[in-house]
């Protein structure tokens, strides 16, 4: 691609789709909100293709950050506006612009107020996830991990149920007081180092001290953000009050910013911490898969279920990362991307029949095969996938870190397959008293099955949930190298150290 400045087009053509939203919709209500409709719509499958023109050209076989911009922005204090892709990161901002349009699709005809403002929030979020994958300077992540938060704030509190300001004070408390540690770490290495490029910060080698004390800062954000337990208590409330297309996003994209913390600072940056911290880790992992699987079991409300659900697939990404071990890495990838593909999906199924029976408790369905056959089949293979079945995506991701937690601990693997079990129990649970059953209730017996729209939206999760099932090397391959590299670094980091350790005796 040359100099041809690909990945700020792709980070910002949502916001200027934005922008012109704000300046041209006019009109009566209708028309405005066709428009905006429309105008999000476009803008974003436009950046949905530019995000699938950086996926051919990239080149998996290099560890490197590909497709650089790098401009001056802070010369003084030598922060820069720096933009770049690797194998880590790539795949993340492909979900990202995937998910989008599928989001607007969704909200077509559920969001009827503030139609305008609506689309512009998330076309505004949609810049903010892109960047927050594609910086490769400090403070340029920093603004955006957090800006992400202001239009997921407000689509929560204005779009939301009717607990909506609560869930959406919590959402945005718990992830902000978090994040204030995370600052509090960048001046820290801004100090060490005397810069915020990411890149240069990842080859710093920081006293052990320093980097535990680090570690545990970026902890209090990454971990929120997951969520990890016990500070997982805001995703149920606001999974419950978020719009459909609120939770997408929410489970799809912002979870995994975490795992992506995690996988772009703590590993390469503060390796003698993460070995230090590996075990807390692995606990608080295996807590998050067994309790809330069984928290899960307990849940009346479809969306609060899937939910827990959730917290309990993340424990598997956060278990996956910390055994840094060549399957543990890429399982933890691969599941990140694939739970954000089905529990996306497992939320517009809750979208689809909340729309028709405005109601997501599970004693208020039963019998909806008889009148939705399409959709207890799109359904089926989305539940399936969330259970990990063999030739659904939900199995390549949790099998590679079972193994690469079998490597580092048997125990702790024992105890996490444990949550696969769990996570059968619920699912079935859910999907036999939805679906199956008699079909008694009244309101039931009207139900319209999936409309053209809703196919649009379900088709291409299906088929990529089946794909990466089925054919997961291609997804594999993007990753393999970037991973191989950060173990490579941690193992050398470790090695070094222990050295120094024997030579200093």
């Amino acid at each position: 691609m040359g100099s041809f400045p690909l990945l700020s087009l792709t980070t910002f053509l949502p916001l200027a789709g934005a922008v012109l939203i704000v300046l041209i919709v006019r009109g009566d209500e209708e028309i405005v909100a066709r428009n905006a409709r429309y105008a999000a719509l476009w803008t974003s499958l436009g950046t949905f293709a530019l995000s699938l023109i950086i996926w051919l050209n990239f080149d998996p076989s290099t560890a490197g950050f590909q497709m650089v911009e790098k401009r001056e922005w802070l010369p003084a204090f030598d922060i820069s506006y720096h933009l770049g892709v690797d194998g880590i990161s790539m795949l993340f901002v492909l979900l990202s612009t995937f998910l989008t349009p599928i989001c607007v699709l969704a909200s077509w005809k559920a969001i009827t107020s503030k139609v305008k403002e609506y689309m512009i929030a998330f076309l505004v979020l949609e810049t903010m996830m892109i960047g927050t994958f594609a910086a490769l300077d400090f403070v340029l992540f920093y603004v955006f991990f957090e800006a992400v938060l202001i239009p997921m704030f407000i689509i929560i509190g204005v779009w939301g149920g009717p607990r909506r300001v609560y869930s959406a004070f919590k959402f945005f408390l718990y992830t902000l007081a978090g994040s204030v540690l995370l600052l509090a770490a960048l001046l820290v290495l801004y100090l060490q180092a005397g810069t915020t490029d990411i890149p240069t910060l990842m080859t710093l080698n920081l006293p052990v001290n320093l980097q535990k004390w680090l570690w545990l800062a970026f902890l209090a954000s990454f971990a929120v953000k997951m969520p990890m337990w016990p500070v997982h208590t805001w995703l149920p409330d606001a999974h419950v009050e978020a719009p459909t297309a609120g939770s997408v996003i929410l489970a799809g994209v912002l979870l995994k910013m975490g795992g992506y913390g995690f996988l772009r600072f703590s590993l390469p940056m503060l390796p003698l911490a993460s070995e230090a911290f590996a075990p807390l880790i692995f606990t608080l992992s295996v807590v998050a898969i067994i309790y809330t699987s069984l928290v899960a079991l307990a849940q009346e409300d479809m969306k609060k279920l899937i939910a827990y659900s959730s917290v309990a697939h993340m424990g598997f990404v956060t278990l996956g990362i910390f055994t840094v071990t060549q399957q543990g890495l890429q399982g933890a990838m691969f599941q990140m991307l694939s739970h954000g593909l089905i529990s996306a999906a497992l939320f517009l199924c809750v979208g689809v029949v909340y729309d028709r029976v405005h109601s997501r408790e599970i004693s208020d369905y039963g019998g909806v095969v008889e009148r939705m056959p399409r959709y207890a089949f799109v359904f089926m293979i989305f539940m399936l996938g969330s259970v990990g079945l063999p030739g659904t995506s939900g199995f390549v991701g949790e099998f590679l870190v079972l193994v690469g937690a079998f490597q580092v601990h048997t125990g702790v693997a024992f105890l996490a397959t444990t949550g696969i079990i769990l996570g059968a129990a619920y699912m079935l649970f859910l999907y036999r008293r939805v679906i199956f059953g008699k079909l008694e209730k009244e309101k039931l017996k009207v139900l319209l099955d999936l409309e053209p729209r809703e196919i649009a939206i379900f088709a291409p999760l299906v088929a990529l949930v089946i794909w990466m099932g089925i054919q997961p090397q291609p997804v594999l391959g993007v990753f393999e190298v970037a991973v191989q590299n950060i173990v490579e670094n941690y193992q050398s980091a470790l090695a070094a150290a222990d050295t120094l350790s024997v030579a200093t005796r």
